[in-house]
């Protein structure tokens, strides 16, 4: 359900009726968006779809992040409007909801403790449960969903380090080790689990956001770890996100990191300049532009989108090295869908 209390599905039709008499009215577009983008994202879903295991999950290189991998595959497919029940993915969808569900544990953690760096999987899952959960019809299996949602929140609180951050494991498995990306991975899940009527504390998100800052220098950087490490641009960017998530847009602490992202992100950095962590940074500086809107958002997303566009591989999807094509053929697939609008974590 959406804030207003209608069913997304209903929301989409809506709109998808206005398209139709905005064209018959003689507008100069059509509402369906760049014809050029729709068919990266065709293409590269399409190739998504023929990685997934016959178990329901997707996994990176070496085998490796497969509840992660399947989390954000599954989020991407969500993106393009399909959902458990309807569209072209509804089976891929199906599939994924049904393998995270089964890796559900007994203490809420959605994951195992083999699968490399499991807090990454756990709260991308969170995400992408969330807004299935949202979308879903069927009382049994609601309820299920909203059963492992909740668990999965009292995971995070356990997990949490008493600096407010997390790690790649709990902090009683990591030492109290705690790191930026991960933290954000989690404030982003529990944000969704929040928006979808899934309780959740506000001390563990004031927490977060208390590290987050204690984790950014005075020129709006953030730094891997509250330790130090210094100021990286995909994790302040990804810190940006993860704070307009929790409700910061307009503080003090936003504006020193906006200004970090001005220099080292995008525009005075132009996209093009790609680095290992290329598509992780702009997956959440698109989410941050998007929410900011406006002809910011239009010449970044063109920018953006021209970049994605030029460098998908013929059959579809994208390579990367280190991860693997998963991975990034997943994020730049949300990414290139934000504009439709249909996950309510990254709406406007």
């Amino acid at each position: 359900m959406t804030a207003a209390g209608f069913p997304s599905r209903l929301l989409r039709s809506i709109s998808g009726c206005l398209c139709v008499l905005v064209f018959l009215h003689g507008a100069d577009q059509p509402c369906k968006g760049d014809d050029a983008v729709d068919r990266t994202v065709r293409q590269s879903l399409d190739y998504l779809s023929t990685l997934q295991k016959r178990q329901g999950y997707w996994e990176a290189n070496q085998g490796q992040y497969r509840v992660a991998m399947t989390a954000l595959a599954g989020t991407a497919m969500l993106a393009e409007g399909s959902t458990t029940t309807t569209g072209r993915y509804s089976k891929q969808i199906r599939l994924a909801v049904d393998y995270l569900v089964s890796m559900s544990r007994p203490n809420g953690l959605i994951g195992y403790r083999e699968d490399y760096h499991y807090t990454y999987g756990h709260g991308y899952s969170m995400v992408f449960l969330s807004q299935v959960f949202g979308e879903e019809e069927d009382a049994q299996r609601r309820e299920e969903l909203r059963n492992v949602l909740t668990k999965s929140v009292q995971f995070c609180a356990d997990a949490q380090t008493s600096r407010g951050g997390w790690g790649y494991v709990s902090a009683a498995e990591g030492n109290d080790f705690d790191e930026g990306s991960t933290c954000i991975t989690q404030v982003q899940g529990l944000r969704a689990c929040r928006n979808a009527g899934i309780p959740v504390s506000r001390e563990i998100i004031d927490r977060a956001k208390t590290y987050i800052e204690e984790c950014t220098t005075q020129e709006g950087g953030v730094q891997y770890s509250i330790r130090g490490g210094g100021a990286r641009a995909p994790i302040t960017a990804a810190a940006l996100a993860a704070m307009f998530n929790a409700g910061e847009y307009d503080t003090e602490l936003t504006r020193r990191m906006r200004e970090f992202c001005r220099r080292n992100v995008w525009p005075e950095k132009d996209v093009e300049s790609s680095n290992g962590f290329w598509h992780y940074m702009h997956f959440y500086f698109a989410q941050v532009m998007y929410r900011t809107g406006g002809e910011d958002w239009a010449r970044y997303s063109a920018e953006v989108n021209d970049k994605l566009i030029r460098e998908m591989q013929s059959g579809g999807g994208w390579a990367d090295a280190q991860v693997g094509t998963v991975y990034v053929t997943s994020l730049n697939c949300i990414l290139l869908q934000l504009d439709k609008g249909f996950l309510p974590i990254y709406q406007r």
